[in-house]
């Protein structure tokens, strides 16, 4: 038996306690579960995530639960399922949700380098190692069936403002009598959006995580499509007490990142769903390029927002070259963007799956 002092969120579904059995039999599939030690202590990005939400400071010496996946990230940490793992051997905790791995290439005037563990063993059930499949809520699905319309958030790149944007949002949408479930289709195993959406009033929610993945990271086209309608149905049917109005779906990463973003919007199922779709964007560029992009996809941009919104210089530029999309600033909200929800929901264009 081994002591937790902490658990990665991305084991969640499991329900690990603070005294866990191990075996030295260590898998290198990812969403393997493994008990390991923290090596240092670091000054930045340094905290986990427990199931419960909350973030937890690591220190030297902790053993914690986490789970194998690869990582993408512009902006923080790149790494993959190690290719051979035994107890001993050190690797790298790659996101604050608890998906450890061997880091490739890091951030580090940013982040740091990455946190290095020690594997202690696989954690067991009779004799087993665990992996976050073992406990899902949903299966993947070879067609969608019916589903409410989709509300989907799209960026350019992680940290462009997506979560903000869909917490303004839902927070208005809310406030006004909608009935909304949430969605996190795409990403590296972490809550704290999903749980953000339950903030703003959100009843129902679900997560690639629920499938059994760890990270969505390099991950084909087909099983990515797959896990997606395996989500939105869950949410459409079993997932909520009642079927909600509408799914808020953020994509973790970019659209044109390595986690499948446009994957799962080129599936025609579920595109033809998108009723309301927002993009996030740093810059004008960034936006031009990701309306450019979206259109492509036969679903073109309704709401620009994120930080090329955050003063007149970016809206009026998005205004000019972009006249047919709703600029949207998450900090200063107005709802303008509201006349698209009203004659979409409310006023005779009934949004049917």
């Amino acid at each position: 038996m081994i002591t937790l002092d902490k658990i990665g969120s991305v084991t969640k579904n499991l329900a690990l306690s603070h005294r866990e059995s191990v075996i030295d039999t260590v898998g290198t599939a990812m969403g393997d579960v493994l008990a390991a030690q923290v090596l240092e202590d670091k000054r930045v990005y340094n905290t986990l995530e427990l199931p419960c939400g909350r973030l937890s400071t690591l220190k030297k010496g902790d053993t914690i639960a986490v789970a194998l996946g690869e990582r993408m990230a512009l902006k923080g940490f790149a790494g993959r399922l190690p290719e051979t793992l035994k107890t001993g051997d050190v690797i790298h905790l790659l996101n604050l949700g608890g998906v450890a791995g061997e880091c490739t290439s890091a951030n580090t005037h940013e982040v740091g380098e990455p946190l290095r563990i020690r594997v202690l063993g696989a954690i067991e059930r009779e004799g087993k190692p665990l992996n976050i499949a073992q406990a899902t809520l949903f299966a993947p699905r070879e067609r969608l069936g019916p589903c409410p319309p989709l509300i989907v958030v799209t960026g350019t790149s992680m940290d462009s403002g997506k979560t903000t944007a869909a917490a303004a949002v839902l927070k208005t949408l809310t406030r006004i009598g909608m009935r909304l479930a949430g969605a996190k289709l795409t990403g590296v195993g972490a809550w704290r959006d999903l749980y953000r959406m339950k903030d703003y009033g959100v009843d129902a929610v679900a997560s690639f995580m629920d499938c059994g993945i760890a990270s969505t990271a390099n991950m084909a086209k087909g099983p990515l499509a797959a896990m997606a309608r395996g989500g939105l149905a869950y949410l459409a049917s079993s997932g909520s007490a009642s079927t909600p109005d509408a799914i808020m779906v953020e994509f973790g990463d970019g659209l044109l990142g390595h986690y499948g973003v446009a994957a799962i919007l080129a599936d025609p199922e579920i595109s033809a769903c998108v009723r309301l779709h927002i993009g996030c964007a740093s810059d004008p560029v960034g936006a031009l390029g990701l309306a450019r992009e979206c259109a492509a996809l036969g679903l073109p941009l309704d709401i620009l927002a994120g930080p090329v919104t955050d003063n007149a210089v970016g809206r009026d530029f998005l205004r000019a070259h972009l006249p047919g999309v709703t600029p949207f600033n998450a900090f200063t909200p107005d709802t303008t963007w509201l006349n698209l929800v009203v004659e979409r929901w409310l006023a005779g264009k009934a949004l049917q799956a």
